[in-house]
């Protein structure tokens, strides 16, 4: 078990940006989850790794309460999940996950991005097959066995464990799994206590790209500023 290889994180925009957006995209995962499985998080695992990853980026009580009662009420908010693929600069490729209200606006702000800064939008299948759809799950290792967790988990799905920082470079325990054993892991690491920080699905890049530092801001200046929109959920690549 080593490191575990992750993509090279887009981070120009301000600090206090960074959060407003992470907390708007935990409060669509809460309605979308609610909408779909009911306000119960005991009977609803997507509403309990909604809740997980709003705890994980400090997203406050009062907006974590305020999301539920807006997905428990009678509000027109309806969220439309859509996937996206495309191209950045020098051929960097990007799997776009969005949720939104008005499907029209989005495909018009991606465009819009691509025209400015470079890259396009790609038909369905054009890069999808370059990355591979993985449930993660990033744990506090403090107390962990790795070895024995290692052992009793991969008979639940495990495929990785490796090692990794949060943005503060808090050190977490990465683990992934095929995405149809999602399900099966989260409830294995449940029902033992781990403290989960975040639990979500992402596209793995099956190989990375290298690019000088010049052509690497080029690719990382489009993908913060599709990050930036408020209909973009998570933006995967596949740049090193």
């Amino acid at each position: 078990m080593g490191r575990i290889f992750e993509t090279r994180k887009a981070t120009m925009f301000a600090r206090w940006d960074r959060m407003a957006k992470a907390f708007a995209r935990c409060n669509k995962e809460i309605v979308i989850a609610i909408r779909a499985g009911g306000p119960d998080p005991k009977a609803n695992p997507a509403l309990r790794r909604a809740l997980q990853n709003a705890r994980a980026v400090n997203m406050p009580k009062d907006k974590v309460e305020a999301a539920i009662k807006r997905a428990m009420g009678d509000t027109d908010e309806v969220y439309e999940e859509l996937l996206y693929e495309a191209y950045a600069p020098h051929g960097i490729a990007l799997m776009i996950e969005t949720a939104t209200d008005n499907p029209t606006r989005t495909v018009a702000n991606l465009r819009s991005y691509f025209n400015k800064l470079g890259g396009n939008l790609g038909a369905s299948g054009s890069v999808s097959y370059m990355f591979q759809r993985m449930g993660v799950f990033r744990l506090n290792p403090e107390g962990l066995d790795r070895d024995e967790l290692e052992l009793e988990l991969i008979d639940h799905g495990l495929q990785e464990m490796g090692d990794a920082e949060a943005e503060d470079g808090t050190p977490q325990l990465v683990i992934r799994c095929e995405f149809t054993d999602f399900g099966n892991l989260q409830s294995a690491i449940e029902e033992r206590g781990i403290n989960v920080i975040s639990a979500e699905s992402e596209y793995v890049p099956a190989n990375l790209i290298e690019l000088s530092d010049e052509q690497a801001q080029e690719a990382l200046a489009v993908i913060d500023k599709i990050e930036q929109d408020d209909d973009v959920q998570k933006v995967f690549h596949n740049l090193a």
